[in-house]
């Protein structure tokens, strides 16, 4: 099997830097860095594509990525920065003459079916509509074209949502708390992405000191750091971090090697 490429489509949190209507520092950066998309990656390997969520932005992802196949979307959960791009999929059904499978705990794909009633309801349609075939998860790890995926709990707020580990690497957004259980199916890896939404504490998401500390707990070679808010001065901020710590940017692309 071939090197895993990742491709971060986004690195920024729900509201995306610059943010709406902001006059701070970072809104205003000429770093490229510091333009952050709502969150989410795109996984390859052996000319496949599995899409971690479709954020409000993925057209526009898509297209900066060069995006032309998809293979299988994974959902973390359904809120609105996750889901809400899901009928830009549209041309890789006509491209490729087939339902997406997609991927996610029975009340993440519960609320994509209601958001996107349309795409589900049975009978005519007036246009065309997304072509999509449900996956629940329970749990259990599972096989996507011959790499296995492991649904990974972790605690947002007062909810349960999903990372997933796929070989050497792990995708982890979206958390305050990341429970013993799952920790334990963290170890031993290359790559590491964590919410690391600011310094101050939020109730849903972890800060950059708690993500250092997950980091020192699981020592993966690589950490990257994602769902930024407008807080968080890339350049500044990298340079504040650990050793074989990173903030993550739009656009960053890494190789993974996979198990065995």
């Amino acid at each position: 099997m071939s090197a895993i490429h990742i491709t971060v489509l986004g690195s920024g949190t729900s509201a995306g830097v610059p943010t709406i209507g902001c006059s701070c520092a970072v809104c205003h950066s000429r770093d490229p860095r510091d333009n952050r998309l709502r969150p989410s990656i795109l996984v390859r390997y052996d000319e496949r594509a599995v899409l971690i969520d479709t954020t409000p932005d993925f057209r526009e992802q898509a297209l900066r990525a060069r995006i032309e196949r998809i293979d299988a979307i994974l959902y973390t959960h359904s809120h609105a920065d996750h889901i809400l791009g899901l009928d830009d999929v549209r041309p890789f059904n006509y491209r490729q003459r087939a339902a997406i499978p997609i991927y996610g705990m029975t009340e993440t794909l519960d609320a994509i079916q209601r958001v996107f009633r349309y795409a589900f309801d049975e009978g005519p349609k007036d246009s065309a509509v997304p072509r999509l075939a449900l996956n629940p998860l329970d749990g259990a790890a599972f096989n996507l074209f011959g790499v296995e995926f492991t649904p990974i709990r972790l605690i947002h707020g007062t909810s349960a949502v999903m990372g997933f580990r796929f070989g050497n690497a792990a995708y982890l957004t979206d958390h305050s708390e990341i429970p013993d259980e799952s920790m334990a199916k963290l170890q031993g890896l290359d790559v590491l992405f964590l919410d690391a939404l600011r310094h101050r504490p939020h109730p849903t998401h972890s800060t950059v000191e708690k993500s250092i500390a997950t980091v020192r707990e699981l020592k993966p070679r690589r950490a990257y750091f994602t769902h930024i808010c407008h807080d968080l001065p890339h350049q500044e901020t990298e340079a504040s971090l650990p050793k074989g710590v990173y903030l993550a940017y739009d656009g960053l692309e890494l190789d993974v090697e996979p198990i065995g």
